[in-house]
């Protein structure tokens, strides 16, 4: 019986259907751990195969592929410590979402997942089976080898997993997770994770995965916890790490002895920091190296160029200005200064003759109509010809610039600007963009690859925002000022609120019922845009499914 037990936590960044790759990730987290003298080593929910895969995991060749290199990685990793890993599991006509612990070349315990989450981003209801609860698995032979509970990610946000481990014998919970950012979450698992600690009265490890897939983004920020909901480690957020946790057994039971306690940064931080993650993987991911987008001197299109340029480093970012005689000076040298301070690329491509050929071509359908919208879009589709066909000969990835209060009325041309391949500032309202725009101009931290100081001119974040396709154009011609919409669709899209709450919150009947109207009208244009890192609970796409087609409206 030892006294003693050492545990590696590799919080660490899995690619989906890189089944090999993330075997061989886990290997050579193992060799560290091995190094340091390690007893085990655990790596996060599902690492195996990638988090989520959706409707990936249910082929029957994608399964066999995982079951093969869940084998091979027991044998590489036969003689050293023992290896906990997550993975699909095949139980007969049952698919469990399961977490592995591998030991002498084979695996030696093997738990299910009880609770399958079924809301926002998650859909393992669809894809897995629940077993029964399980009990925890000893770590040796002797009778007084230390018994450890692993409950899967959910399982540990509600008592009766934890509680069935610990009565069953468990000495300290090992708790694998693929939990996925919004603005905050760090209290809401801290909490959720000491409620545990107080009512089973051991130590609880939370390990959660690191790095973005599609729109969602695994912060890490793994912890330990001891009893009474005391913090012996905190891990860092949004990069891999890996740590080595000693625990002792004392009298009252096992205790981790205190390490390194990163500090939480502030939501400002975290939001940047996983739009930067998010699109740095999604590049990676797909094999992208280079982007390149519309910069119009505006301040939606500044901060994607900082996040581009912070992500993938300035020689990899393109910024491409297209005016129109529409087009104001002051856009031309704010736009130019905005890149000359990135570092990045800076080319001009006027759309003055193409739009002209455009209008001449349709003037015989058009005579004696007057000019409008249709005339506005046209320049704004032209622009997304000309970017895709640079996209298309330079292999750069187009970026779409639109923020979360346009993507919601619509304020954007489908097959326009909301042409291109990812959008990082997707899930960020208007109001917020402002203020991570100031913090960036204040903040630089060694993950980001653009200089520090003023990225975005002070002289974009200050003017009225306009997309500029017509004379003297404001956003405020079209849309309630920023604060009022902002104020408006966080009632409406993240609240869930009815009209009647958003007029007793003070706003103005008319001007709530015509967001509501342009919300719900603005569905098809969401359906076929780009997807961008989720930073609340209510991102559009999977946290929020609604109808294209929806006749309904509420008249509270």
């Amino acid at each position: 019986m030892s006294d003693r037990f050492r545990l590696t936590m590799a919080q660490l960044n899995p690619t989906v259907g890189d089944i090999a790759g993330n075997a061989e990730k886990a290997r050579v987290a193992w060799e560290q751990g091995r190094a340091a003298g390690a007893d085990m080593v655990m790596l996060p929910e599902m690492f195996l195969v990638g988090y989520q895969t959706q409707d990936l995991i249910m082929k029957p060749a994608f399964e066999r592929d995982a079951a093969a290199q869940l084998a091979q990685l027991a044998a590489a990793c036969a003689d050293g410590p023992m290896l906990g890993i997550g993975g699909p599991l095949r139980e007969g006509d049952k698919l469990r979402n399961a977490y592995f612990v591998l030991k002498a070349g084979k695996i030696i315990s093997t738990t299910r997942k009880f609770f399958l989450p079924n809301f926002n981003v998650f859909d393992e209801v669809r894809l897995f089976s629940r077993a029964d609860m399980q009990g925890p698995f000893s770590t040796g032979g002797d009778a007084g080898s230390l018994r450890i509970g692993t409950p899967i990610c959910e399982d540990a946000w509600y008592p009766d997993v934890c509680e069935a481990m610990v009565e069953s014998g468990a000495e300290m919970l090992l708790v694998p997770n693929g939990s996925p950012y919004f603005r905050d979450k760090f209290s809401v698992r801290l909490n959720q994770m000491v409620a545990r600690v107080t009512e089973c009265d051991v130590p609880l490890v939370y390990l959660n995965m690191v790095g973005g897939q599609d729109d969602q983004v695994f912060d890490g920020g793994s912890f330990v916890l001891n009893r009474h909901g005391a913090l012996a480690v905190q891990m860092p957020w949004f990069e891999e790490a890996v740590a080595h946790v000693d625990f002792v057994r004392t009298d009252a039971g096992w205790v981790a002895e205190d390490g390194d306690k990163n500090l939480e940064p502030d939501t400002m931080e975290t939001d940047y920091a996983a739009m930067v993650m998010a699109l740095r993987d999604y590049m990676a991911k797909t094999g992208f190296k280079k982007v390149l987008l519309g910069l119009s001197g505006g301040v939606d299109s500044a901060i994607v160029a900082a996040i581009a340029a912070d992500a993938l480093g300035p020689d990899n970012v393109r910024c491409v200005m297209m005016p129109s005689e529409y087009t104001s000076d002051a856009s031309l040298d704010d736009a130019k200064a905005a890149a000359a301070a990135l570092g990045v690329r800076y080319d001009v491509v006027a759309i003055g003759a193409t739009r002209a050929a455009v209008t001449q071509t349709l003037a015989p359908l058009f005579a004696g109509l007057d000019d409008g919208l249709t005339e506005e879009n046209i320049q704004s589709r032209i622009r997304g010809l000309l970017l895709m066909a640079q996209s298309n000969k330079f292999g750069e990835m187009l970026l779409t610039t639109g923020n979360k209060s346009e993507v919601a009325v619509g304020y954007a041309t489908i097959y326009g600007d909301m042409a291109g391949g990812y959008n990082p500032i997707k899930d960020l309202y208007k109001t917020r963009v402002f203020d991570i725009c100031r913090w960036r101009n204040a903040n630089h931290r060694p993950w980001m690859n653009a200089p520090a100081g003023e990225m975005i001119p002070v002289a974009i974040i200050d003017k009225p925002p306009s997309a500029e396709l017509r004379d003297d154009q404001k956003d405020s011609d079209s849309l309630p000022e920023y604060d009022v919409l902002d104020g408006i669709l966080t009632l409406l899209v993240d609240d869930d609120a009815s009209v009647a709450d958003c007029v007793a919150a003070g706003y103005d009947r008319a001007v709530v019922k015509k967001i509501e109207h342009l919300l719900y009208i603005s569905e098809y244009k969401r359906f076929q845009s780009a997807p961008g890192p989720r930073l609340s609970m209510k991102a559009f796409w999977l946290d929020r499914r609604y109808p294209i087609v929806n006749r309904w409206r509420d008249d509270t």
